[in-house]
């Protein structure tokens, strides 16, 4: 039985047993005060009639001080009820009766994958499932936390008992079993699992590290860190030392890499690259465009370059000025310290991957401790320019709360535009808002947790955060008075960054000639670019 039954069936019995007592006192005064008799229900006439404050019948008057006091007791006692019974005992009542109630029992269903607890970490993995008909429910012991997860639509139980969560969800018939909640909470449940005899794939995250082992130990088929996966994705990402944005191109030492914004205004923002002319006009090289956090490394004549969007750019000295000054806007900073706001599990991760690989590192954070540089609220622009936001190579956000995340976003966006703001999100859906904050790249714990644990129950191979290219050296043996234009090896999706002749480098553009010894630096992932070298380096009429 619902509380709020309970307490209306209490009320309600508390309300006739008051009116019998005033009734019987009613009756009791009129006989030996105001010398008139009333029968038992007569009276109780005048409670009900008094206490509903509906108004009087026959009695309207009476003369003894002590009558006049019952009275005036018991009207205001109605008074006070009608103000209490509605919202503290019939609203609630009426809510239990007309909202959905949550599901104790799973409904039948098999080769589905159960998931214990819901949170950031599984919100992608159920839309991933769902989107591939793979049927899941959410076993949760938080009732206000299961009714959400309800009105999402998503199939969810509850239990009160963390021992009885496992008996409601049909796990024995299930695929797989996903535990998220605390690492204390996943070994119990992964041990529960295994003593009822499932022999499926346990998946279980941990918060620590050190958890991981112990619960594979306790029966888990793998144990995942998603907040530092999370930062060692960030942390690759703002660090070249970490992750080679193109590795082999240390050859090229007169040609640099450098980043440009595209922002709405720039005349380059919803053109191709064959329409603007680029390369013929800056003689420098797009190698990729960062949309978010996807590289798209076929830098075709057809691909437009989106606003918002980072291009990475490669040439010399004069052919980058030229470049920037088409887009309009400078180059990101690609020198100096990087900025971490936040140092808790992520930022501390994302602190050490930076420090290990030699680079500068400054810390802000609310309170003092060890490896803080900066006390104080990242919230404050004023604390950023202490901190030396204009001279950071890069800002990392690590906060916990996509909201601080959020606005801290738009307080260092606004600071400093040639910074990069590197973001930590917790929920995917705040990553679209993160973006129009201004964030350069923003990465969520639960696009990371989804996309491993979709590829292991879904069978897929899992996408890399970065497509990982590379430059290599090919030697032309003969080229039949061809360009890079015929070659098209945009279209095969590398870049060629350098022509190399008789030692000495010539400008790159797409009607540049090759000729026979000549060495050409192609850029792409492994596979095209073997691809590309092999056709190259072969006669023409192979092509």
């Amino acid at each position: 039985m619902h509380r709020s039954t309970r307490r209306l069936i209490g009320l309600a019995a508390g309300l006739v047993l008051f009116l019998v007592v005033c009734a019987l006192l009613y009756q009791l005064g009129m006989a030996r005060l105001e010398g008139q008799r009333r029968t038992f229900w007569d009276s109780f006439e005048w409670a009900a009639e008094t206490l509903s404050t509906t108004g009087y019948g026959a009695d309207s008057h009476w003369n003894h001080p002590a009558m006049v006091m019952l009275v005036v007791v018991v009207q205001f006692a109605g008074v006070f009820l009608v103000f209490l019974v509605v919202p503290i005992f019939l609203v609630p009542f009426l809510e239990e009766r007309f909202e959905r109630r949550v599901p104790r029992v799973a409904p039948k269903m098999n080769n589905h994958v159960v998931v214990y607890r819901y949170g950031p970490a599984v919100e992608t993995l159920l839309q991933r499932l769902a989107s591939h008909s793979v049927a899941s429910i959410v076993v949760e012991t938080d009732e206000a936390t299961a009714r959400a997860v309800l009105e999402r639509g998503q199939a969810v139980v509850f239990s009160r008992a963390e021992e009885d969560a496992l008996d409601i969800c049909r796990l024995n018939e299930a695929r797989a079993l996903v535990a998220n909640g605390r690492d204390e909470e996943n070994a119990a449940i992964t041990l529960r699992a295994r003593q009822m005899g499932f022999r499926g794939e346990i998946f279980a995250f941990v918060e620590e590290p050190a958890h991981r082992k112990p619960m594979e130990l306790a029966g888990a088929t793998a144990a995942y860190t998603p907040r530092h996966i999370v930062a060692a994705a960030l942390a690759a990402h703002a660090s070249e030392r970490i992750s080679p944005r193109l590795p082999g191109a240390e050859a090229l030492e007169h040609l640099q890499r450098r980043e440009l914004r595209i922002a709405a205004a720039s005349p380059l923002a919803g053109r191709t690259l064959g329409e603007s002319n680029f390369g013929s006009v800056t003689g420098a090289v797009v190698a990729g465009q960062w949309i978010r956090n996807r590289l798209d490394a076929r830098c075709d004549a057809a691909m437009r370059l989106e606003a918002g969007s980072i291009i990475e750019v490669v040439g010399d000295a004069a052919s980058l000025e030229r470049a920037a000054a088409m887009a309009g806007s400078p180059f990101l900073r690609n020198t100096g310290p990087f900025l971490i706001a936040g140092f808790g599990e992520v930022g501390h991760k994302v602190h050490e991957l930076l420090s290990d690989a030699g680079e500068e590192v400054r810390v802000v954070e609310r309170e003092q401790r060890a490896g803080v540089d900066v006390v104080g609220n990242v919230l404050d622009p004023s604390l950023l320019e202490r901190a030396g936001l204009r001279e950071c190579r890069a800002v990392v956000l690590a906060l916990n709360s996509d909201d601080a995340t959020l606005f801290a976003t738009v307080i260092a966006r606004d600071a400093a535009v040639d910074v990069p703001v590197i973001a930590r999100v917790n929920h995917s859906r705040n990553i679209d808002n993160m973006y129009r904050a201004g964030a350069d790249f923003a990465l969520s714990i639960s696009d990371i947790s989804g996309e491993m644990l979709s590829a292991r129950l879904l069978g897929r191979v899992a996408r890399s955060r970065d497509e990982h290219r590379r430059v290599v050296r090919v030697k032309i043996r003969s080229a039949s008075d061809r360009t890079l234009r015929d070659m098209a090896s945009r279209q095969r999706g590398c870049s060629v960054l350098a022509i190399e002749r008789a030692g000495a480098f010539l400008p790159v553009t797409a009607d540049s000639r090759i000729q026979a010894d000549d060495h050409l630096y192609i850029c792409g992932s492994a596979e095209e670019v073997n691809e590309v070298a092999d056709r190259m380096r072969d006669d023409p009429a192979r092509k």
